[in-house]
């Protein structure tokens, strides 16, 4: 099928569009941006700056993507945002180019949910099939490993980590890794267990499971230092490599871990 622009639409000389692409009312689209088949982008959206869209997404009004970071060291580089395919980003989501401070990318996934008013600045790194909740944020140079869920109102402090599969609830701060597999809560947050109801969901087996909550007991409730705690879990019998990869997880974060 051929892409249908409407005639109110701004697409600036240079702009690269697939087959099949949908742009509505005044959308504007930069000179550097390209646009994978079978997007759609709805009225009144502003993509702009070094922007690459896969195929298949969808972008809800009044959304900007690939605008001018919110840092002060920003001088006008052509830096980029990457996004892959299938992505949903509902109304006034703003996505913000990277920096030369970082490796000059924004990088986002494939098959992710982002509900209304989610903000992702500068240089985070977002993996697939994450669900943002509507006001979600992102500061600077966050990452955010795959499976993931941001219930509404949550708050990531810049440079943090999340893991993958874990859980952060309503209006959650998180301003310390969040490690995965886990369900966290709280301003500040607080870990409250494993993200069980999400593993069940991801077909995670019922021993698979019992071994991340038994691991989880050693690391949050055994009353130990944290370099304890992972001592003794590396001295335990695991049959499930989640539990070394939650280990992993821990002993490579430079900025600490929620407990």
């Amino acid at each position: 099928m051929s892409t249908l622009i409407h005639p109110t639409a701004v697409i600036e000389k240079g702009a690269e569009l697939g087959s099949d692409v949908a742009i509505g009312p005044y959308a504007v689209i930069g000179p550097n941006v390209i646009i994978g088949d079978g997007t759609r982008i709805d009225a009144h959206v502003v993509i702009d700056g070094h922007t690459e869209l896969g195929k298949n997404n969808r972008v809800f009004s009044y959304t900007a993507i690939g605008g001018e970071p919110q840092s002060v060291s920003y001088k006008g580089e052509p830096t980029k945002t990457v996004i892959g395919n299938d992505n949903v980003f509902r109304e006034n989501i703003t996505v913000n180019r990277g920096t030369v401070d970082d490796e000059g990318i924004t990088q986002i996934g494939d098959g992710n949910l982002f509900m209304a008013y989610v903000h992702i600045a500068h240089d985070c790194r977002l993996g697939s099939n994450l669900l943002f909740s509507n006001n979600a944020s992102l500061a600077g140079h966050v990452h955010v490993d795959d499976y993931v869920v941001l219930a509404g109102y949550t708050l990531v402090h810049q440079f943090v980590r999340i893991g993958e599969h874990s859980f952060c609830g309503v209006n959650t701060y998180c301003t310390l890794d969040v490690p995965p597999f886990m369900l966290v809560a709280g301003n500040k947050a607080i870990t409250h267990g494993i993200n069980i109801r999400g593993l069940r969901r991801r077909g995670f087996e019922k021993d698979t499971i019992a071994e991340l909550k038994r691991a989880y007991r050693t690391i949050y409730r055994s009353g130990h230092t944290m370099a304890h705690a992972l001592t003794e879990l590396a001295a335990q019998e695991w049959h499930s490599p989640e539990v070394d990869q939650l280990k992993q997880f821990i002993e490579s974060s430079t900025r600490g871990v929620i407990r």
